[in-house]
C-alpha cells in the first residue's frame, strides 16, 4: 500500500481528508501523529496535518491532498470539476476554510491562552463575523442538495468540519434553515457519519466543551 495519511480523528483538516478516501474507496494507512509523531515531524514542511506520503511523494495541505488524489488516484467522485463549476467548487472551499473554520477558531484560540491573554472582545468580533458568513451561505445555498450542485464535491469536504465544529462555537441557529438542514445532509453523508464516530472519543480535548449532540 503507498497511500499513507498522517493526522488525527479529531482534527478538523484530517477529515477533509479522510472523506474522499473513504467515499472514493481509496485504500490507504491511516497515521495518527499520536503515534507516529516523529515519523510525521521529519515529513512535513510546516509541522501540521494531514500530510500524505504517496511512496515518497509528499503532499500537505487537505485541499491540494483532495485534488492530487483526485489526479493521481482518481475514484468514482470528481472533487473538483472542469470549467467555471470548478471555480465555483474552489472558491466554496476557500469560504468553509477561511471564513467559517479559521473564524469559529478565533473562540477556540482563545480557550488555549493563560487568563491574562484571554480577549473577549476580540471573540466577540469573530463571532459577529461568522454569524455574517451564516448569512451569506444561508442565500447561497439550496434547499437540497450539496455546496456547489447535485455533486458531493471538494468544497462539501470543506464543509463538513468548518460547519461541525463551527456549529458547536457559535450555533448556526433556526433563523438559517438551509444552513442547518445542509450540515444535517453532511452529517449523513456515510464518509462523514464515519469521521464523527472515529473522532467521538476525543471529544474532550476540545477545549470549550463538546456539546452533548452530534
Amino acid at each position: 500500500m503507498s497511500l499513507i495519511l498522517y493526522g488525527h480523528p479529531f482534527s478538523s483538516y484530517t477529515w477533509k481528508a479522510l472523506i474522499p478516501l473513504w467515499a472514493d474507496g481509496t485504500p490507504f494507512e491511516f497515521r495518527s501523529v499520536e503515534q507516529f509523531g516523529a515519523e510525521f515531524a521529519a515529513l512535513a514542511p510546516f509541522g501540521q496535518f494531514p500530510l500524505l506520503d504517496d511512496g515518497g511523494t509528499v503532499v500537505a495541505e487537505s485541499s491540494i491532498i483532495i485534488e492530487y488524489l483526485q489526479r493521481h488516484h482518481p475514484g468514482p467522485n470528481i472533487w473538483i470539476p472542469e470549467g467555471d463549476a470548478g471555480l465555483r467548487v474552489r472558491f466554496l472551499d476557500r469560504v468553509f476554510d477561511g471564513r467559517i473554520m479559521d473564524t469559529a477558531q478565533v473562540a477556540v484560540a482563545n480557550a488555549l491562552r493563560p487568563a491574562e491573554h484571554k480577549d473577549p472582545h476580540g471573540v466577540e468580533q469573530g463571532m459577529k463575523r461568522l454569524r455574517r458568513h451564516y448569512d451569506w451561505l444561508e442565500g447561497e445555498l439550496g434547499e437540497d442538495g450539496w455546496a456547489a450542485g447535485d455533486h458531493f464535491t471538494l468544497a462539501d469536504c470543506a464543509a463538513v468540519p468548518a460547519l461541525f465544529y463551527a456549529d458547536w462555537i457559535e450555533r448556526i441557529g433556526p433563523e438559517r434553515p438551509r444552513l442547518n438542514a445542509y450540515r444535517a445532509r453532511l452529517l449523513a453523508h456515510p464518509a462523514v457519519s464515519k469521521a464523527v464516530e472515529q473522532a467521538r472519543p476525543f471529544r474532550h480535548y476540545f477545549p470549550l466543551g463538546a456539546p452533548e449532540r452530534d
